[in-house]
């Protein structure tokens, strides 16, 4: 009799067991591979990233020198050197600035978009994770934030606090911090209330091991992909404040303010102004490529959580 009570208690056990053991691991880290296309738009991100550090070490002439014959010239070899795509409207040459402006452009958007990111997914996965008047409340500012239009808000600060850089990063970060923390904020509450979650609260893990070991591993390829396309929008209203004088100060070069300086060449036939904003085209279009091609193998998942 004992013997039977004892098999009975065994089976109950192991029958607990079994139903825990049914609950599904944490998804493993997922790898992808680039199409060819993935790979050339890598190529062309990567060698903007090195003329960021090397630019101003390899460019003919200092951004500032005056050096030209006269303005919006085209590409010809002078009495002080070669000017490989002619020069801009104060006779400098165009690719010297090109390649220091790359620097400003892309270097104010890297920064930025890494702060928006640290501040977006800290206040996203908080509010995922704590909910009740915490989500609420930063929701609520959030909200206020995103609903003003993204480049008359970066307008009113920069007209209210100055043109530096500084400033430019801090106000970029701030509104696109906001775009980031929603797409946190789903991406948390969904792995929240997954089976593997329950499992680990189950096992009385705590709440930052929770987060550190599930919700971060499992929102990362998200997170990364959604980065990508906030760099560009970044890149794109650096550019657009730099176009309307509000960025990047002169004498001091940037891809926008130079697509603005220069467009009076047109008239004269004059390429000053294309080659900027074909800088600015080659990589906001590789880095859309990149992400169009990681997207693409999570199943287009990604796409129902941007904002």
């Amino acid at each position: 009799m004992t013997q039977q009570v004892t098999s009975k208690k065994e089976e109950e056990v192991i029958a607990e067991l079994d139903s825990f053991a049914e609950l599904p691991d944490s998804p493993p880290k997922r790898k992808f591979r680039l199409t060819w296309v993935g790979y050339v738009s890598s190529a062309v991100v990567a060698f903007w990233l090195i003329i960021c550090v090397i630019g101003p070490s390899i460019a003919p002439f200092h951004e500032m020198d005056m050096e030209g014959d006269d303005s919006f010239l085209p590409a010809y070899s002078g009495e002080y050197g070669s000017f490989y795509l002619g020069t801009d409207y104060l006779s400098r040459d165009t690719l010297s600035r090109i390649l220091y402006g790359a620097r400003n452009t892309i270097g104010i958007s890297l920064a930025a978009t890494l702060i928006a990111y640290l501040i977006g997914i800290t206040l996203g996965i908080l509010a995922a994770v704590k909910g009740g008047w915490i989500d609420m409340g930063i929701s609520r500012v959030n909200d206020a934030i995103l609903a003003l239009p993204t480049i008359m808000l970066g307008l009113i600060v920069i007209a209210a606090l100055g043109s530096s850089i500084p400033i430019l990063i801090g106000t970029a970060a701030v509104i696109y911090a906001t775009s980031v923390f929603r797409i946190a904020r789903a991406l948390g509450q969904d792995i929240m209330v997954q089976d593997f979650v329950e499992a680990a609260q189950t096992r009385g893990e705590g709440i930052w091991w929770i987060i550190r070991a599930e919700v971060l591993p499992n929102a990362a390829m998200p997170l990364a992909t959604d980065f990508g396309l906030r760099l560009v929008f970044v890149v794109l209203f650096i550019s657009s404040l730099s176009f309307l004088g509000l960025g990047v100060q002169p004498p001091a070069s940037d891809w926008g303010s130079m697509v603005r300086g220069n467009l009076g060449g047109l008239t004269y036939g004059s390429y000053a102004a294309i080659w900027p904003a074909l800088a600015i085209a080659s990589f906001t279009i590789a880095v859309n490529l990149i992400v169009d091609d990681i997207s693409a193998k999570s199943g287009g998942s990604l796409a129902k959580k941007m904002v």
